[in-house]
């Protein structure tokens, strides 16, 4: 038999590998569905990849690689016979019928059930099996492949760990930086460059408090180097990045070490600036994150969650719940939204079997494929069956509530859709609480980026913002349009409907607080939705606002208006704040949201009559003062010289990487090698003849067509990007560095020739209009043809069908839970529980979601 064995295996043995260091073994979950080894059909794992797949789909793949030999891995689960022995632990290894490396069904009470596993090679297409183990039977290397499986930890087990914040090291300033008390206090918003107008990319030296540029630091982001230059005169040498700043801790640079660092003392280095917000603890109950000090509200968690009401558990299609992963419910609150809406169903489920014969080697790899196997473990129902009746009936004779079918999975786990999603992002890669509605518009990101050439179902969100900026001085307008997904309404406290008993409460407080009594019940402010949106929709004004009629700084106030309506409105209510202090604080306040919306009194109009429009023109180059050549690291010039490379050249790759190595300007060589102008001299703006489009200029301002700095362009091209697409993205986003690199990515260069559209906005981008780039790594700027079919504008009038709710102080900690408006009833999803809602708080909510009505 064992030379039969042999002789079987002898085809397939170039095919089968034992896994090595890096190799990911998928012997928890199938790839296209979430199928697991205590489903019915099990799960085989292909020998040669290590991919796992269910009964339904393995013949897919094996017609796609023609990989034969796959390992099918089966759990049993039963319950214990009458006077087993108990003793609370499920049995792990015992009699070696639990030698899976996976996580026990927590479904399964331990006292009650027990686990047998069952392992066998099969052999495709004729499905012949061999029983495992079977060492003496089976050559060497399979006997060693086999074990290697078997003993390999999950996928996400091995993944889990690898963060980039492994690779930091402490700073060895740390221990002992000096810090000066100069009384300096930093606010928690509107920061600005002390040496010029930079309001992004700042950075806070941790030694005298002064908050400075940088100059593309890691993150991609641009600026002056003024924090870089602070160094070179101070010699202190650690900054923190001020809009990374969490209660966990925060992006921090060693000048004099050139890398990204870890502080272990960083909270008391802010504090001696009065930043208070990394002395915040948080713990974890059940997978939500929640605070240690007592909530605000206990009610809150009581009345979102509808706690204490015997909810009715539905099952079926569209109500299978999503296992919560460890403070994942930001994520499976927004996907169970998403997934209730037709555009997306009809693009990933709808579309199943195609993305799937289409999917690429890797399939955990590929986000549509990904998005179709959420898509449908949601809808298909097949993970959210009832129990049997038989089974009712013994549940209630044994008075007893745990799971009773094994087959029946409470909730499906989308781990490998949030891997692969959160991959690179440094809050969603981490197993922190995060804000649902920064995710929300990083998954609108990921289905622009992933739909290039067919159905984006994200354009269902998609619409135009006119925006009507006024020169208070000259009178005269500016009207321009953007794209954005979500509008932001602000919660005026002042509109407050019960205003006289906050009042009466605040005198309790400070009464109770001046006398050490317990304060008394907090009063939650209830505001009326109108008031939002009268507030939204009041003028604001422009900080910084440069007048082209004056050629100069004036007072500017700005209007926003729907240019389109979307199909559907996503809403998000301003509820978070910091305090003076840093410490992130939550708004108490109930809304009154309305079932129905009619924004039509909200249309954009354009340019009214009488109205006089600004000049087309930007604001002149200010020439910095100091016209001194540029620092170089002449030592990496040289280095990179004595490779062979000219000498004019290496200027230029160690000035434009920014001083930050040999190797980063050796890239950049590689990258230009292949330009005319690759060997000329080094000409910068502030060292050449500025030209004639300033001094010549009747007005003496610069035409909205100029070319964008040529460091900037640089940048990008040292990021091996053409030089014209460089361009184009630059002057398509107003010269922002980090919004023109999600440019390039959503605008592919087949589409260059197309032509572009004059929409870059000269104010700020401050507004009640949520734009992607503002909430997420990446942005969703406004196409040549914005106006076209991607709009899919209609009346304003609207229906809610969701809403999203937070509850604890934070969204970097508490819980999610979302409401659904299905088949006409409304139904919450907490995690993996789905029930029928009996009342939804519709005044608590975070995150609304309407969809249009017909204009009939």
């Amino acid at each position: 038999m064992a030379a039969d064995l042999g002789e079987l295996l002898v085809p397939y043995m170039p095919t089968i590998r034992v896994p090595r260091t890096g190799d990911r073994v998928f012997k928890s979950e199938c790839a296209f569905s979430f199928d697991s080894p205590e489903s019915e059909g099990g799960l085989y794992v292909c020998m040669n990849t290590f991919l796992g797949f269910g009964r339904e789909h393995v013949e897919r793949h094996y017609r796609k690689t023609g990989q034969s030999v796959y390992m099918h891995l089966k759990r049993h689960v039963k319950e214990k016979a009458t006077g087993a022995a108990g003793g609370g632990a499920i049995p792990r290894r015992r009699n070696g019928k639990v030698f899976l490396d996976l996580e026990l069904n927590r479904d399964f009470n331990g006292e009650d059930y027990e686990y047998e596993d069952e392992a066998k090679l099969v052999i495709f297409p004729d499905h012949f099996e061999i029983p495992l183990p079977n060492i003496e039977e089976l050559p060497a290397l399979v006997t060693i492949a086999c074990d290697a499986v078997l003993n390999a930890p999950s996928a996400y087990k091995k993944q889990e760990p690898e963060s980039w914040e492994e690779e930091i090291q402490v700073s060895r300033h740390a221990r002992s930086l000096r810090q000066l008390d100069n009384g300096v206090r930093i606010p928690p918003s509107g920061w600005k460059c002390q040496k010029c107008e930079m309001r992004e990319n700042l950075w806070l030296n941790l030694t005298d408090g002064a908050v400075l540029c940088g100059k593309w630091f890691f993150d991609g982001s641009g600026g002056n180097g003024h924090a870089l230059e602070h160094y070179r005169e101070t010699n202190y040498p650690l900054a923190v990045k001020l809009d990374t700043i969490t209660p966990d801790g925060a992006d921090i640079y060693s000048f004099e070490e050139e890398e990204a660092v870890l502080d272990p003392h960083v909270s008391e280095h802010l504090s001696h600036f009065g930043i208070d917000m990394l002395q915040m603890q948080k713990g974890t109950e059940n997978g939500h994150h929640t605070d240690n000090k007592p909530r605000p509200r206990v009610s809150e968690w009581e009345v979102i969650q509808e706690s204490g009401m015997k909810l009715k558990e539905v099952y079926g299609s569209g109500y299978t719940g999503i296992k919560n992963l460890g403070s994942s419910c930001y994520l499976s609150t927004v996907m169970q939204v998403l997934f209730s809406i037709p555009d997306f169903q009809r693009m990933y489920v709808g579309n199943l079997q195609r993305i799937f014969d289409y999917s690429p080697l890797d399939p955990t790899q590929e986000f549509a494929t990904q998005m179709a196997k959420l898509g449908h473990g949601l809808l298909s129902g097949q993970y959210s069956k009832p129990p049997m009746k038989s089974e009712l009936i013994e549940q209630v004779m044994k008075e007893e509530y745990k799971v009773l079918n094994w087959h029946q999975q409470k909730g499906i786990s989308a781990r490998m859709l949030k891997a692969l999603v959160s991959r690179g992002h440094p809050e969603f890669s981490s197993n922190r609480q995060q804000d649902a509605h920064e995710f929300l518009l990083h998954m609108i990101n990921l289905v622009e980026r992933n739909s290039a050439g067919s159905e984006n179902p994200s354009d269902v969100f998609r619409f135009l913002v006119e925006e009507r900026v006024q020169c208070c001085q000259t009178r005269r307008v500016r009207y321009t349009q953007r794209v954005d997904y979500c509008i932001q309404l602000p919660a005026p406290f002042e509109a407050a409907s019960n205003r006289e008993e906050l009042l009466a409460y605040e005198v309790k407080r400070k009464e109770a607080e001046e006398n050490m009594r317990p304060p008394p019940e907090p009063v939650r402010a209830r505001i009326p939705f109108t008031a939002c949106l009268q507030a939204f929709t009041e003028p604001e004004n422009v900080p910084d606002f440069w007048s082209s009629a004056l050629q100069a700084k004036s007072a500017g106030v700005k209007t926003s208006r729907f240019a389109s309506f979307p199909e559907y409105l996503v809403v998000q209510i301003k509820k978070f704040t910091f305090g003076v202090d840093w410490v992130p604080k939550k708004l108490d306040v109930a809304i009154d949201v309305p079932d129905f919306l009619d924004l039509n009194r909200l249309r954009a109009t354009g340019l009214q009559a009488g109205e006089e429009e600004l000049p087309d023109l930007m604001p002149p180059i200010v020439l910095p003062e100091d016209t001194r050549a540029p620092e170089i690291d002449e030592a990496a010039v040289m280095q990179l010289a004595e490779m062979g490379f000219p000498l004019e050249a290496c200027r230029k790759a160690v000035y434009y990487t920014g001083n930050m190595g040999p190797e980063m300007a050796f890239n950049w060589i590689i990258a230009h090698m292949e330009e005319p102008d690759f060997a000329e001299p080094l000409t910068l703006p502030s060292m050449i003849d500025p030209g004639p489009s300033a001094g010549d200029s009747p007005t003496g301002a610069a035409p909205l067509g100029n070319s964008p700095p040529e460091e900037s362009i640089a940048i990008l091209t040292s990021m091996g990007f053409p030089r014209t697409h460089s361009i184009h993205a630059l002057k398509a986003t107003n010269n922002n560095l980090e919004r023109a690199l999600d440019w390039i990515f959503t605008h592919p260069e087949e589409e260059e020739s197309d032509a572009l559209s004059d929409m870059a906005d000269t104010e700020p981008n401050d507004n009640a209009f949520s734009n992607a780039n503002s909430h997420s790594d990446s942005t969703l700027s406004p196409d040549g043809d914005a106006s076209g079919p991607r709009v899919k504008d209609g009346p304003g009038r609207y229906e809610l069908f969701a809403f999203i709710s937070h509850m604890g102080a934070s969204t970097m900690s508490g819980h999610y839970v979302c409401h659904i408006k299905k088949e006409g009833r409304w139904v919450i999803y907490n995690d993996h529980k789905v029930c029928l809602s009996e009342r939804p708080p519709k005044d608590l909510g975070y995150v609304y979601f309407y969809h249009r009505l017909s204009s009939s």
